[in-house]
């Protein structure tokens, strides 16, 4: 019996390790993948767009400003940092707060959530003031959601920025009053001409930021961070040449294995940079044909260590310009 069940064990390791690379059983992605899942029902609930991974110049500080996400609809928008914290959660006097019982299992302590969310947006204000964006003083609220179910607040002491699991859960489209507590109207009674030119102003801008570059995994898991390097063969290394991140914006893993098999080929396609329009059409698609075994070297955000990920985990990676 205990030989069976090793043998399954190793026949699944390896099922893994040829489908979706070793790779990913070694990084934890579930923070990458809650930022995610935020941005994609904020858009549904919302509209308007909502840009992910933002790595602001602080002026200030001579250094960057992380920022999880901006949501812009029309006449509102909002700077938002996720938190996916497990286990019991309290807030001490200074406004940090201090997690026990989560999935690390030791007690954490973190900065103040609700004030680096404050900060990302005054940093992001003075950015795009200097890129020429005009806003109205203000113009961005901040807000901390918490999308993890396993999430305890020891006290219901939070402040009204935070969006506790609980109310996360309950957004709606109508709800109108929790939409109006953290996200304003700076141009109510504005001229409609107005709004429309410094919106698509605005976006415009925010499509332009400096950002982290994305690696898109199988099974809908995500990593931020900044892409390095390809390693393999040199012919393959030789075939992705042109994919820099001046040129390129973003590419995708199209071939698929048949009849159940790893694939020892895959086609790489990419997208040149453009910034005068929303993408490159069809026709301006670009291909190359590589090993599935040839690598991306990537490093995380937030990570000391350096990470390998073979083509054949990777669903698409995005790169800043």
């Amino acid at each position: 019996m205990w030989t069976e069940i090793i043998c399954g064990l190793v026949i699944y390791r390896l099922f893994r390790y040829f489908f979706y690379g070793g790779d990913i059983l070694d990084v934890e992605t579930s923070d990458f993948n809650a930022i995610f899942s935020v941005a994609d029902r904020l858009e549904k609930l919302y509209g308007g767009k909502v840009y992910v991974g933002l790595n602001i110049p602080d002026a200030d500080t001579g250094s960057r400003q992380n920022i999880d996400m901006v949501l812009v609809t029309k006449g509102e928008a909002a700077v938002i940092s996720v938190k996916n914290l497990s286990g019991f959660v309290s807030i001490n006097e200074d406004g940090s707060w201090t997690c026990e019982g989560g999935s690390s299992h030791r007690t954490e302590h973190h900065p103040d959530p609700v004030a680096e969310a404050k900060k990302q947006a005054l940093v992001l204000e003075s950015y795009l003031e200097q890129r020429g964006v005009a806003l109205p003083e203000g113009y961005f609220s901040y807000k901390v959601v918490i999308p993890n179910p396993k999430f305890r607040a020891i006290y219901n002491n939070f402040p009204s920025e935070v969006i506790t699991y609980e109310q996360w859960v309950q957004l709606k489209p109508e709800a109108k009053s929790m939409l109006s507590g953290w996200i304003k109207g700076a141009f109510r009674g504005g001229k409609k001409e107005m709004q429309e030119s410094f919106h698509q102003q605005l976006n415009f801008t925010l499509s332009t930021v400096p950002m982290w570059d994305r690696l898109e995994l199988k099974g809908s898991k995500y990593v931020l961070g900044e892409f390095l390097e390809f390693k393999g063969k040199q012919e393959d290394v030789l075939a992705l040449r042109n994919i820099k991140r001046s040129k390129v914006s973003r590419l995708i893993i199209q071939k698929t294995s048949m009849f159940g098999l790893a694939p020892s080929k895959l086609q790489v396609m990419y997208s040149p940079r453009d910034y005068r329009s929303d993408g490159a059409s069809a026709s301006e698609w670009k291909e190359v044909t590589i090993r599935s075994s040839t690598e991306v070297i990537f490093q995380p955000q937030n990570s000391t260590k350096v990470r390998k990920y073979k083509f054949s985990s990777i669903t698409s990676m995005s790169l800043s310009a």
